[in-house]
């Protein structure tokens, strides 16, 4: 009988012991994701945030990635500027408005001089500098620095924003690209203002030593003539241009980072997932 009772009684204490150290085993393991366990909901929101904020770290660190191979410093763009046109980049992929055969991005920096070289087009797909030469502004704009945007008709400004390179046509300045501006209140009259990609004779090295300046455009992002059909082909269809100023005013609804975070983890699973 005695016998029966310890047996009786091991094993009550075995029952009640099991889950008590799985518990503290299950709990351990949490300890280095978390500063301290609390509720469920709490461990979830801790959890998201945890996964947000490593997305976003990767992000940042592909950001930098790209910057230094491509070697974006030493050419001369801001590092703040490209991250602002990537982040741009990806909204308008996610909203699925950019060609998925061309990963390539066009950069204006209208916060330099016209007498520098201020726009650069990367191939995002092997992080290699394609082109990084003149581009002229609007005459309504400024001299050598632009300092005044508008999307008005008939402003001679020059727009800032995100834009979609269009198709391409033969126009008074030979073979030239539609623009369609994506910013509402500063570049979506582009179209309708004929603000295109164009080249022109005042957008080259001569002309700054003449001039000590580029000419302006009535509004467009003029290039050098030897390089604009070349530049023109690359980027044409459905690729990103973003156009940078001295604006403080300016605002995006595609420089939403969270958006751009998701569509950058989110696309590069895919393309880990098809190896």
């Amino acid at each position: 009988m005695k016998k029966h009772s310890f047996r009786a009684i091991f094993a009550l204490l075995l029952i009640t012991t099991i889950p008590a150290i799985s518990w503290v085993s299950a709990s351990k393991s949490h300890l280095k994701f978390f500063d301290s366990v609390g509720d469920e909901g709490g461990e979830k929101s801790k959890t998201t945030t945890a996964n947000t904020s490593s997305s976003a770290e990767l992000f940042v660190q592909h950001v930098n990635s790209v910057y230094e191979q491509a070697g974006l410093a030493e050419s001369g763009l801001d590092q703040d500027v490209f991250k602002k046109a990537l982040v741009g980049y990806y909204n308008l992929k996610k909203s699925q408005l950019l060609s998925a055969q061309k990963a390539v991005i066009t950069i204006i920096d209208f916060s330099k001089k016209s007498s520098q070289k201020r726009l650069w087009i990367v191939d995002l797909a092997n992080n290699k500098l394609l082109f990084n030469t003149l581009v002229a502004h609007g005459q309504g704009s400024g001299l050598d620095m632009a300092t005044s945007f508008s999307n008005q008709p008939n402003s001679h400004q020059s727009s800032l924003g995100f834009y979609v390179t269009s198709d391409t046509y033969q126009g008074k300045h030979g073979l030239s690209m539609r623009l369609e501006g994506m910013d509402k209140g500063f570049n979506t009259n582009a179209m309708d203002r004929a603000v295109v990609v164009h080249g022109a004779d005042y957008v080259s090295e001569s002309f700054v030593k003449t001039h000590g300046r580029l000419g302006r455009s009535h509004g467009c992002p003029a290039l050098p003539t030897d390089l604009t059909k070349t530049i023109i082909n690359v980027i044409k269809g459905q690729t990103c241009l973003f156009i940078n100023g001295p604006e403080e005013k300016y605002n995006s609804n595609f420089l939403d980072q969270n958006i751009a975070v998701s569509n950058f983890i989110s696309t590069s699973n895919s393309v880990q997932a098809s190896i």
